[in-house]
């Protein structure tokens, strides 16, 4: 069964350090946005059995979203 990815785990943050960094980081909170939009629909796909390739460019570009997100809570350390 296809389940969501947490975000907060892959991190290495507590869910509550991210939640203040997205109150004053308004990038930072798009990007979240954007990469729980991608997960969405990873698991939608994966759930309606799409194709493999179809799931394989979903998960690489909520990867892409997550690389970005690093990058933005590097900069903002």
């Amino acid at each position: 069964m296809p389940v969501s990815h947490d975000l907060f785990q892959d991190l290495s943050y507590s869910k509550e350090e991210i939640q203040h960094r997205r109150t004053k980081d308004p990038k930072l909170d798009s990007l979240i946005n954007k990469y729980s939009q991608t997960d969405a629909e990873v698991v939608k796909a994966e759930q309606a059995k799409s194709s493999d390739d179809t799931v394989t460019k979903l998960k690489a570009k909520r990867l892409e979203v997550k690389d970005q997100i690093v990058k933005q809570l590097q900069m903002s350390s």
